[in-house]
Protein backbone atom coordinates (compact mmCIF):
# COMPACT_ATOMS: atom_id res chain seq x y z
CA UNK A 1 0.00 0.00 0.00
CA UNK A 2 1.23 3.38 -0.82
CA UNK A 3 0.47 7.07 0.77
CA UNK A 4 0.27 9.79 -1.63
CA UNK A 5 -1.07 13.41 -1.06
CA UNK A 6 -2.87 14.53 -3.57
CA UNK A 7 -3.88 18.09 -4.42
CA UNK A 8 -3.88 19.03 -0.59
CA UNK A 9 -5.74 15.64 -0.06
CA UNK A 10 -4.38 12.56 1.19
CA UNK A 11 -5.79 9.26 -0.55
CA UNK A 12 -4.64 5.48 0.38
CA UNK A 13 -4.11 3.70 -2.95
CA UNK A 14 -3.10 0.34 -3.80
CA UNK A 15 0.38 0.24 -5.47
CA UNK A 16 -0.15 -1.05 -9.08
CA UNK A 17 1.24 -4.71 -9.54
CA UNK A 18 4.74 -4.70 -10.99
CA UNK A 19 4.17 -7.00 -14.18
CA UNK A 20 6.37 -10.46 -14.20
CA UNK A 21 9.08 -9.94 -16.60
CA UNK A 22 8.16 -11.83 -19.97
CA UNK A 23 9.96 -15.46 -20.13
CA UNK A 24 13.02 -14.72 -22.30
CA UNK A 25 12.11 -16.95 -25.34
CA UNK A 26 11.27 -19.73 -23.21
CA UNK A 27 8.25 -21.56 -24.34
CA UNK A 28 6.05 -24.58 -24.04
CA UNK A 29 7.53 -25.92 -27.10
CA UNK A 30 10.97 -25.86 -25.84
CA UNK A 31 10.25 -28.17 -23.12
CA UNK A 32 8.72 -30.15 -25.51
CA UNK A 33 11.52 -30.20 -27.66
CA UNK A 34 13.58 -31.76 -24.92
CA UNK A 35 11.25 -34.49 -23.63
CA UNK A 36 11.01 -35.36 -27.51
CA UNK A 37 15.47 -35.37 -27.39
CA UNK A 38 14.95 -37.31 -24.03
CA UNK A 39 13.21 -39.88 -26.27
CA UNK A 40 15.25 -40.37 -29.25
CA UNK A 41 18.36 -41.07 -26.66
CA UNK A 42 15.92 -43.76 -25.11
CA UNK A 43 15.10 -44.86 -28.88
CA UNK A 44 11.42 -45.75 -27.69
CA UNK A 45 10.33 -44.70 -31.70
CA UNK A 46 12.47 -48.28 -32.60
CA UNK A 47 10.99 -49.88 -29.31
CA UNK A 48 7.25 -49.24 -30.94
CA UNK A 49 7.99 -49.97 -34.68
CA UNK A 50 9.56 -53.72 -33.26
CA UNK A 51 6.21 -53.82 -31.25
CA UNK A 52 4.24 -53.04 -34.49
CA UNK A 53 6.35 -55.41 -36.28
CA UNK A 54 7.01 -58.16 -34.17
CA UNK A 55 4.05 -57.91 -31.93
CA UNK A 56 7.07 -58.10 -29.25
CA UNK A 57 5.70 -55.55 -26.54
CA UNK A 58 8.09 -52.75 -25.30
CA UNK A 59 9.95 -53.56 -22.19
CA UNK A 60 8.09 -52.29 -19.29
CA UNK A 61 10.69 -50.45 -18.08
CA UNK A 62 11.25 -48.25 -21.68
CA UNK A 63 7.74 -47.80 -21.44
CA UNK A 64 7.36 -46.42 -18.13
CA UNK A 65 10.49 -44.15 -18.18
CA UNK A 66 8.65 -42.86 -21.56
CA UNK A 67 5.67 -42.09 -19.43
CA UNK A 68 8.02 -40.33 -17.10
CA UNK A 69 9.62 -38.10 -19.50
CA UNK A 70 6.60 -37.00 -21.01
CA UNK A 71 5.10 -36.13 -17.34
CA UNK A 72 7.96 -33.92 -16.81
CA UNK A 73 7.56 -32.39 -19.99
CA UNK A 74 3.79 -31.64 -19.03
CA UNK A 75 5.04 -31.10 -15.40
CA UNK A 76 7.58 -28.44 -16.41
CA UNK A 77 5.74 -26.86 -19.25
CA UNK A 78 2.64 -26.12 -16.70
CA UNK A 79 5.31 -23.76 -14.32
CA UNK A 80 5.22 -20.55 -14.39
CA UNK A 81 7.85 -18.93 -16.07
CA UNK A 82 9.48 -21.28 -17.15
CA UNK A 83 13.01 -22.34 -15.31
CA UNK A 84 15.73 -20.85 -17.77
CA UNK A 85 17.63 -24.20 -16.76
CA UNK A 86 14.53 -26.31 -17.64
CA UNK A 87 17.23 -29.01 -19.79
CA UNK A 88 18.92 -29.88 -16.69
CA UNK A 89 18.88 -33.16 -15.62
CA UNK A 90 17.44 -32.10 -12.01
CA UNK A 91 13.67 -31.62 -13.85
CA UNK A 92 13.90 -35.34 -15.91
CA UNK A 93 13.70 -38.66 -14.86
CA UNK A 94 16.87 -40.93 -15.10
CA UNK A 95 17.37 -42.71 -18.28
CA UNK A 96 20.29 -45.03 -16.82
Amino acid sequence: MRFAVIQGSREWTEAMPERAAAPQGLVVEDVQAEARRRLRCLKIEEWRLREFVTGTPVPDHVSHLALQIEFAAQAIGRLSPIPSDYADDVYWPRIW
